[in-house]
């Protein structure tokens, strides 16, 4: 067997991870798929290339010298694919997403911010996916969420802009739910709910969660976890289970939003994109793309218009 780009790949997500287990989800293979890989990867260099303990894996002294010349390999080929893509003048503009309520009206105006440059668009669950197809090229523009104080690492050659600093996370729950008369929930009276699982469990939005609700007494139950939006709706509307949700999401039958007082957790929303694939210019007109379609949002929910317009400092920069 030779070593393609593929098994580099997996070396640096398995380092990166720090467990098979989550290298595994992070490309979505099976565990012992990739377990089998590394093998005959190891078969290959040599020697074990991860030292394998209680608490996941670490590089051995063999695994740092190979993950520092994949790195290198993997880098140099993103670059090769962004600068010739960067040539060809009429290659699609290929755009990375998570799950956010701007996506529609993003994507409605990608036609005026590039001025006819065809656009690709896939939708992730993982952050980390994201920036790392970015990294290599996969992607030429990203837009995610951040949240609390978790920041994304980003890879070298990528610029990115904040396009909202921060949004109040809110409480979506069934009509009928015990609490939905409430203007305010205090986090402490969901002690006891089964939370939906949020899609996205890199962007530090599952740890922010867990440490709000040890400080307000209670460890969350988090039973679900579902990436189709009807399907979570449906079972929040029927009383199943409550979730964390951006606060401009719009209404949605059988079900009501309602903010957290205090705002234990906060969103922001980035766009990142590989500079040189993305002039200057053309990354200036999708970040207002952007921010225009976060503003016509602002209205969904009354609570968030007051919380917006007190709030000055969350607002997008435009130069």
């Amino acid at each position: 067997m030779q070593l393609e780009l593929r098994h580099l790949q997996a070396v640096c997500r398995i380092a990166e991870a720090g467990s098979l287990g989550e290298a595994a989800r992070r490309l979505g293979i099976s565990q012992p798929a990739l377990s089998a890989q590394l093998r005959r990867i190891e078969a290959v260099t040599g020697g074990e290339l991860f030292a394998r303990g209680r608490h996941g894996v670490e590089p051995t002294a063999l695994g740092h010298f190979v993950l520092a010349r994949a790195r290198r390999v993997l880098g140099e080929m993103a670059a090769l694919g962004a600068e010739a893509r960067a040539l060809a003048a009429d290659a699609p503009l290929r755009l990375g997403c998570i799950l956010l309520v701007l996506l529609d009206g993003l994507l409605a105006r990608t036609d005026q911010a590039l001025s006819g440059r065809e656009v690709t668009v896939d939708l992730e669950d993982s952050v980390t996916a994201l920036v790392r197809m970015l990294g290599a090229g996969q992607y030429d523009v990203i837009v995610y969420g951040e949240v609390n104080d978790y920041e994304v690492p980003l890879p070298r050659g990528v610029a990115a802009r904040t396009v909202v600093a921060q949004e109040p996370f809110c409480i979506r729950m069934s009509s009928g739910h015990r609490l939905a008369g409430r203007a305010t929930l205090e986090l402490a009276e969901l002690a006891g709910e089964q939370w939906m699982t949020l899609v996205e469990d890199d962007d530090g939005g599952p740890e922010a969660l867990v440490e709000a609700c040890a400080k307000a007494g209670f460890a969350p139950s988090l039973r679900h976890r579902i990436t189709d939006r009807q399907m979570r709706h449906d079972l929040i509307a029927a009383g199943r289970a409550i979730a964390l949700c951006q606060p401009t999401a719009p209404p949605v039958a059988g079900t009501v939003m309602r903010p957290l007082a205090g705002t234990p957790i906060t969103g922001r929303i980035r766009l990142a994109w590989n500079r040189s694939a993305v002039p200057a210019q053309q990354a200036e007109r999708l970040y207002r793309a952007a921010v225009a379609a976060y503003l016509a949002n602002v209205d969904n929910n009354d609570f968030h218009r007051e919380w917006w317009d007190a709030h000055p400092e969350a607002r997008p920069v435009l130069d």
